[in-house]
């Protein structure tokens, strides 16, 4: 007998999330340096839906998958896209999406305020290592001298409303869809709720 949350259907939604997230890579809108994608939106509905490891495990696919060549990053794919200044929010998905799933694996009786309030913290991680990332590169391999604020300003000012409204929009996404979707793996692995 498999372990519970191994099945076919669990690592379906962790493939499917990873794609989703690759195909809001191509939803964007140019900004600065940073544009703004609805890449952020699934990220916040893998880690609230599939839990803390199989929502990771579906960005670290979306992750090799793209460094592996697969041009489904905002600029393309592949491992010299470690050298892109963006390349740290990526880094930030797989951080906020299992920070996310750990925060609604402890609670019960989910609510939208629940959602809410883990897509918020899972911004953390996302803009800690965006911001940081952006800031190394700009000063050292990109060789442009930005000051800190300048990448504060351009790599998290600039977006952070967008990605307010997307907190919002996933939390919504995600108390409808949790309702749909009962068989979610996290919730088969804790016996259901």
């Amino acid at each position: 007998m498999s372990r519970p949350g191994s099945s076919p259907f669990s690592l379906i939604l962790v493939a499917l999330f990873a794609a989703l997230t690759a195909i809001g890579a191509y939803i964007k809108i140019p900004l600065t340096v940073d544009p703004f994608t609805l890449q952020i939106l699934f990220v916040f509905l893998s880690g609230a839906l599939l839990g803390s490891k199989r929502g990771a495990l579906s960005q670290l696919l979306y992750l090799g998958v793209g460094l592996a060549g697969f041009p489904i990053f905002t600029s393309g794919g592949g491992i010299i896209y470690v050298l892109k200044p963006t390349f740290g929010y990526l880094i930030g998905f797989v951080l906020a999406s299992y920070l996310i799933g750990k925060l609604i694996e402890k609670r019960s009786n989910l609510r939208f305020r629940d959602y809410l309030l883990a897509n918020f913290a899972g911004m953390i991680p996302v803009y800690a290592c965006g911001v940081l990332y952006l800031y190394l590169s700009m000063n050292t391999w990109v060789g442009e001298s930005a000051s800190f604020w300048y990448v504060f300003m351009t790599g998290f000012v600039l977006n952070v409303t967008g990605d307010v409204i997307l907190c919002f929009a996933a939390a919504i996404l995600a108390v409808r869809l949790q309702k749909a979707l009962p068989r979610l793996p996290y919730m088969s692995a804790k016996g259901g709720r």
